[in-house]
């Protein structure tokens, strides 16, 4: 999501895999928002972690409690059409999180936030149960960069939830250089084509091992990437990567641009609905079977 051409490079990524999921068609802002309402996905019982953080999703809650908003109508590098502005038509609360990207008579806003809190721990799970917009002109994503400063994409950047233009494939990606020739073995990407994702509760969990005995840009470690459950994404952290405790956590809804191919959204809201979010010690799978779907996974490809 940085200055970069995604969609070409990601539509070159060689692993697609249908999850099979049952659901709800692609429907219209109007209509998906009804949709909104199901409940998500539950953990099993067995599963119920205590969380070392959790943002309050109450709407009592200012989002900028647990979120810096990043602000600007610039283009950010790939020739969006969004203002990202602060306003709570925007970004609000009302038990879920919801970021809102408007798009309305030529004007376009939406929000981009930034967790406060980094990851924070050597090894650990991020799990989101999230209702992404699927619209044509559209790109909502939930991803992770280093917390500020870094150099980007040197440092690397890890995309969890991620899609656009109506296509409902969801983009799991890692990678640390350009989208160029030079830089073409740097990126581990996966496309996961996802039945029914507009407008429903689909979930999500970003897991991670490193040590961090080493040096801050060092590498090493493991990552593992899930949806509703299923494995469908591994990779190794790269030299070069900035230390994975240091990162943050980006929600946002871009418009237009180059990976959308230059589509603009129609009149109306687009919105992208936090269920809920944690992070956890230990994932909801637990540390067993991260090691086994690490050595048996599949790996992202170039």
């Amino acid at each position: 999501m940085f200055a970069k051409l995604k969609a070409k490079a990601k539509q070159a990524a060689a692993g697609m895999h249908d999850t099979n999921l049952p659901g709800s068609q692609q429907q219209s802002p109007s209509q998906s928002q009804a949709n909104l309402a199901h409940p998500p996905p539950p953990l099993p019982q067995a599963q119920q972690i205590k969380p070392y953080w959790q943002p309050s999703f109450s709407s009592g809650t200012l989002v900028s409690q647990d979120w810096k908003h990043q602000t600007g109508a610039h283009g950010w590098g790939n020739n969006e059409l969004q203002n990202y502005i602060p306003d709570a038509t925007n970004s609000f609360h009302d038990g879920r999180l919801i970021v809102r990207a408007i798009s309305q008579g030529g004007q376009f806003t939406s929000a981009r936030l930034t967790s406060h809190q980094t990851l924070s721990k050597q090894r650990g799970s991020l799990v989101f149960v999230a209702s992404p917009p699927c619209n044509s002109g559209i790109w909502p994503a939930i991803w992770l960069l280093p917390n500020e400063p870094f150099q980007w994409p040197n440092e690397a950047e890890i995309d969890i939830l991620e899609t656009w233009n109506a296509d409902c494939v969801n983009h799991s990606c890692l990678h640390w250089g350009h989208f160029n020739g030079e830089d073409w073995n740097k990126h581990r990407a996966i496309e996961t084509n996802i039945e029914g994702m507009a407008g429903r509760p689909v979930r999500y969990e970003f897991v991670w091992e490193q040590d961090e005995s080493t040096g801050r840009n060092d590498g090493g470690g493991k990552a593992v990437w899930y949806i509703d459950g299923r494995l469908v994404m591994k990779a190794a952290i790269p030299q070069g990567a900035r230390r994975i405790s240091d990162w943050q956590i980006i929600i946002n809804v871009a418009m237009g641009g180059n990976v959308c191919q230059g589509k603009t959204p129609a009149d109306g809201y687009y919105d992208l609905v936090v269920h809920e979010l944690r992070l956890l010690d230990i994932p909801t799978t637990g540390w067993s079977r991260f090691e086994a779907d690490f050595e048996t996974g599949p790996e992202g490809h170039p």
